[in-house]
């Protein structure tokens, strides 16, 4: 089994762009997605996240979902804190 491979933006955006010529020759979505490398669900996830996008909104959406990533762990890191802070405060450690 192949290991995962990790695409950038402009690679998704790029291959999307060719999924669309390879359609309008005719051919199914399997077809397209072996053409491509990936799987058919990969393909139908890029399209739901990246369709109608160009290279730098990708890239640029892309970084956006990381960085809210970050800041979301960073928020229930801070959340811990504050919770056990508040249990030791209450006498109950």
């Amino acid at each position: 089994m192949a290991g995962r491979k990790r695409h950038s933006a402009e690679d998704i955006v790029r291959k999307l762009r060719r999924a669309d010529e390879l359609a309008a020759t005719g051919q199914t979505g399997e077809q397209i997605a072996a053409d491509l490398g990936v799987s058919a669900a990969t393909l139908y996830n890029w399209r739901r996240q990246f369709g109608g996008v160009d290279t730098d909104a990708a890239k640029e959406l892309k970084e956006l979902r990381e960085q809210n990533a970050r800041l979301e762990r960073l928020l229930a890191d801070a959340e811990l804190e504050k919770d056990v802070l508040r249990e030791i405060a209450k006498g109950k450690w």
